[in-house]
């Protein structure tokens, strides 16, 4: 029977009668899809949907192909008790089937559910409820709560250390009494045991009891209910052979009974500390930010006039600060007055510090190393470039690459096939072989207590959490697991020019004027630049600001994308632009500004025209250095077997001299950033999957075609990217080192998947007893218990080692 649910989905573009239909049409088609009702009033979608089989995503990829957006109300909930795949997978189907619910995502090793909703339908109230129902706790609402997440953990960490303490003091003494016979008022070893049995064993195992009292409640069969019933049934078959209740005395198993929950929260507590050290990476960068700064005014000749401590939150845009030796850069800003060194390794990766003077941009928790700066904020909060890392590297890490399913299709099946694999062993070994009772039971109680899909469940999301930290530290901002996953799949490497292979960073070089001074020249064409973010638009503005010239204003400006810009000055027409701009405005070229263009482009340079009402007035030419690192990239890149493209606006000659002193295999120049789109589509065609790289300007549209798309970072537009991978800085050897980040991280994901069928499938035919008619082996309840957490520590510990993990490409530069 299909379970449904109500949905009232935001939808943002509907406008007419057409669009409703449209949308109608095509959820009528989709499986799962029971009812539909698109309503142009309130400008959502009304769905009946089979949550089984209709996911969010399949909604917002059907609303998206149709020209609309989805919305959606998102909170991540900070929940205490999650300990295994199970709890999570628990935790996201119950949260699931609440109406107006459209996505969970619950992450073990953050011990986090991302949720995404519609609040008029469902409130945090009903989550909480449903989670506390489940047998955990709601500790608030992440980045909104007062709660202190590293105490928490202490204080976990704490709990479960005096309950181990007490477990295996008492199992030890419980041990003793079966060997040494003590005579206390007459009481036989089975009642004393009993006796001091009661407190610890209620202490020991009351959480592990209590989550699994929940579970049955909620009909969940879930690892604590597999783990209760191992305890409960030693223990009550340890009272009834006390006694001698259907049982005799051989079965007292006071001791494994208080043994058994301390070997599983000895896991449990082994396996916190190393989820915790997973997180380290994240940890690191959010304390990189500081708590105060000093808050100054100046005087007209930039000197103190007063001074005062205020917490970073007080901090306003445009307020001046004051930063001494050793102190963090407290905001996004720029240089007023002073010279120093700043440590920014732990922004892009980079060890040597960067130089900075007046009018330098410094970013929020890089590090002052010399003098005394005065600068004035220019963002602040979450707008700063270090907040926008901590919140890329924290989606991508609770974000699950597609291997992760068979992960969870392992899960969903584990527990009732090892409870069935339990009760069949027991009714073999007791009724069938004839084996006694005490065997038989042992056998039940270690098969439940050993099989536990917790290292599946920390396989992926643990290698993925410590694998894209390692990757933030080079300046390697992996956005998703999809990207992780694919990232190390590809055949080809297409980038732009300028800003990717070239520094991006372009100097004038020559200036030619036909009837204008060249003064003038320079005078118009960066009157008109002025209005444009491009890199050549920048070095034209900073010539004319050293050569101090008061510019034109510019009215009715337009830029036309890939070609140039033009507006009036003074009632006239200006044009500044490439050769294609000027053929399509039909502008007559003369012999000498002909001359100067292609003497310019067999020089390599860029050169950009000047025209006034149909006249050419003037030429400028410009150059951009190659980056230091691209030709080691493509040789890296063509040593992995991974074929080359440069795609470029720029003209044939240029783009054929950069290509061949880098050596790039593949190039299309004088291409429009619209038609890029259309050359990575047509690389894909043919079968390849594609990586574009681009400054995330222009590049947008080339970017999101791309298989993966990596935006080359300048530290200032981190959040405005459009790629799938931003590198920090635009150290062009990441792409190289990303691909290397993904193929890792995926071989540690395959290692500790198979590391967790192992542990289970070896041990689990130990624990039914195989061993034993042929060498006489019982593996304890006790012993299955230490090694089902030895099998969650294993998988957490390999991920762990991705902590030391350097790509490659930077060892050899290292």
């Amino acid at each position: 029977m299909a379970k449904t649910k109500n949905i009232d989905i935001p939808i943002e573009g509907m406008h007419c009668a057409s669009c409703v239909l449209n949308l109608n049409k095509a959820f009528e088609k989709i499986e799962g899809v029971k009812e539909v009702n698109a309503d142009l009033n309130s400008n959502k979608l009304h769905l009946l949907v089979d949550y089984k089989k209709v996911s969010y995503d399949k909604i917002n990829e059907v609303v998206e192909s149709l020209g609309f957006k989805t919305r959606a109300d998102e909170v991540t909930l900070q929940i205490e008790g999650m300990h295994c795949a199970s709890c999570v997978m628990n935790v996201e189907n119950f949260l699931g089937k609440l109406d107006g619910i459209f996505q969970v995502h619950a992450d073990l090793t953050s011990n986090t559910t991302q949720i995404l909703y519609n609040k008029d339908q469902v409130s945090l109230k009903q989550m909480e409820d449903v989670i506390k129902s489940l047998g955990f706790k709601v500790l608030g609402i992440k980045g909104q709560s007062n709660l202190n997440e590293e105490e928490l953990y202490k204080k976990d960490l704490k709990d479960k250390r005096n309950r181990i303490i007490v477990g295996l003091i008492f199992s030890g003494i419980l041990m003793a009494l079966m060997y040494i016979h003590v005579d206390v008022f007459g009481l036989s070893m089975g009642e004393l045991s009993l006796i001091i049995s009661i407190a610890p064993f209620i202490y020991v195992s009351l959480p592990i009891l209590k989550a699994g009292f929940n579970g049955l409640i909620h009909k969940n069969l879930n690892m604590d209910v597999m783990y209760s019933m191992g305890i409960v049934v030693a223990y009550v078959s340890s009272i009834l052979g006390t006694f001698h209740i259907v049982l005799d005395h051989s079965f007292m198993f006071y001791e494994s009974a208080i043994m058994l929950p301390s070997f599983l929260l000895i896991g449990r507590y082994l396996e916190a500390r190393a989820k915790n050290e997973t997180s380290s990476s994240i940890k690191e960068l959010i304390g990189l930010q500081p708590k105060n700064a000093n808050l100054i005014t100046l005087d007209d000749d930039n000197n103190i006039l007063t001074e005062k401590v205020i917490k970073i939150a007080d901090i306003n845009i445009g307020d001046i600060l004051l930063v001494k030796p050793g102190d963090k850069i407290p905001v996004d800003g720029k240089v007023i007055d002073g010279n120093s060194y700043i440590d920014e390794a732990m922004i892009n990766g980079e060890p040597i510090p960067r130089t900075v003077k007046k009018d330098d941009e410094l970013f929020a928790g890089t590090i002052n190393q010399d003098g005394v700066l005065k600068i004035t904020a220019l963002k602040i909060g979450k707008d700063t470039v270090l907040s926008q890392i901590i919140s890329l590297v924290e989606k991508a890490q609770s974000s699950r690459p597609p291997v992760q399913k068979i992960a969870n299709v392992a899960v969903s099946y584990f527990i009732p096939v090892i409870l069935g694999i339990a009760i069949l062993t027991f009714i073999i070994w007791y009724f069938i072989l004839d084996s006694t009772l005490l065997f038989a039971l042992t056998t039940l109680i270690s098969i439940l207590v050993i099989a536990c899909p917790c290292a599946l469940g920390l396989a992926t999301p643990t290698a993925v959490t410590v694998g894209t930290g390692r990757a933030a530290e080079y300046g390697i901002l992996i956005k998703d697991g999809d990207t992780l996953e694919n990232t190390g799949k590809v055949d080809v490497v297409a980038f732009d020019k300028t800003g990717t292979i070239t520094q991006g960073k372009p100097t004038v070089q020559e200036i030619f004027s036909y009837d204008l001074k060249e003064e003038d020249v320079l005078k118009y064409i960066a009157s008109l630049e002025k209005n444009s973010n491009h890199p050549i638009a920048k070095a034209i503005l900073n010539k004319a600001e050293n050569l101090n010239l008061d510019l034109f204003t510019v009215n009715d400006f337009e830029n036309i994308s890939g070609k140039g810009i033009y507006g009036f000055i003074n009632d006239e027409k200006v044009i500044v632009g490439n050769l294609s701009f000027l053929k399509s405005e039909n502008i007559d070229i003369s012999e000498n500004p002909l001359k100067d263009f292609e003497n310019s482009i067999n020089q390599n340079k860029t050169a950009i025209f000047l025209v006034i009402n149909s006249e050419i007035k003037g030429l400028i030419t410009l150059s951009d250095k190659i980056k230091d690192n691209s030709k080691r990239t493509i040789d890296e890149l063509h040593k992995m077997g991974i074929k080359t493209y440069m795609i470029t606006g720029d003209n044939e000659k240029t783009a054929s001299d950069v290509a061949s002193q880098v050596g790039i295999d593949n190039i299309d120049a004088n291409v429009l950033p619209a038609d890029k789109l259309n050359i990575v589509k047509s690389i894909q065609d043919k079968g390849n999957k594609v990586i574009f790289v681009g400054d995330g300007i222009n590049d947008a549209p080339a970017l999101t075609q791309a298989d993966i798309g990596v935006a080359m970072g300048n530290g200032t537009d981190v959040a405005m990217e459009s790629g799938n991978i931003v590198i920090i800085e635009g150290d062009l050897e990441n792409v190289v080192a990303a691909i290397q980040f993904s193929k890792k991280v995926m071989k540690r994901i395959k290692e500790n998947i198979f590391w967790a069928f192992a542990y289970n499938g070896i041990l689990i035919p130990v624990a039914a007893g195989v061993l034993y008619p042929t060498f006489g082996i019982v593996f304890m309840p006790e012993w299955a218990a230490f090694a089902m957490a030895l099998s969650s520590v294993t998988v957490i510990s390999l991920s762990l080692m991705l902590k030391r993990y350097v790509p490659p490409i930077k060892q050899v530069k290292n």
